[in-house]
């Protein structure tokens, strides 16, 4: 029987990029407050978020893997989470269209029986195209980017406002797999162990 895997977070996307993969894991939220931490550099915001909601999930198991996830666009050196507002993601698009910006995740892998951790943050360059005022308003009408950070999906309706990408495409979806493997490595685990 493949170790119990935790997912620290309620995003579908990496939820599904796990399953694919061929493991099985159970969401548990972390409830962390991801608010309060703009002082950091955008990847040391995104690796902050993933210990603490990895810490978190951890905290409440007496086994288990837990895999904590966080993610932030960088465009012109800031940190760019899930825009609270319609305004707030149409503003966002105006500035990214036909620009390039970072896709950081962080990543962080506990093994709480050891309490062995691992952790490290994913990056992919994502070349924004330029869609029309009305594209933009179409797909902030959809409300697909308030839920997502950097205000776009590569996976969702946003995908044809993507010209492309440099890196792993399942980072800026929400998880590098290639990275996962290496921290739980780092933890002892092969993720051969918890193919399902």
């Amino acid at each position: 029987m493949p170790p119990r895997l935790i997912l620290a977070s309620a995003s579908p996307a990496r939820l599904a990029l796990l399953r694919n993969a061929g493991l099985a894991p159970e969401v548990m939220v972390s409830g962390v407050d991801e608010d309060g931490l703009d002082h950091l550099a955008p990847a040391d915001m995104a690796l902050e978020l993933a210990q603490l909601k990895a810490a978190a999930v951890a905290a409440r198991l007496d086994d288990g893997l837990v895999v904590g996830c966080d993610s932030v666009l960088e465009l012109d050196g800031r940190a760019h989470g899930k825009p609270s507002t319609a305004e707030e993601a149409t503003a966002r698009w105006t500035h990214m269209r036909g620009r390039s910006g970072v896709l950081l995740t962080g990543h962080c892998v506990i093994d709480v029986a050891s309490g062995r951790a691992s952790s490290a943050v994913a990056s992919t360059v994502v070349h924004f195209g330029s869609p029309t005022d009305t594209e933009v308003g179409a797909y902030v009408a959809t409300g697909e980017p308030l839920g997502v950070a950097g205000a776009f999906t590569l996976q969702g309706r946003s995908a044809p406002f993507i010209d492309g990408i440099e890196g792993d495409a399942g980072n800026v979806i929400g998880l590098s797999l290639p990275l996962l493997r290496r921290l739980l490595s780092e933890v002892d685990v092969s993720i051969l162990e918890l193919w399902s």
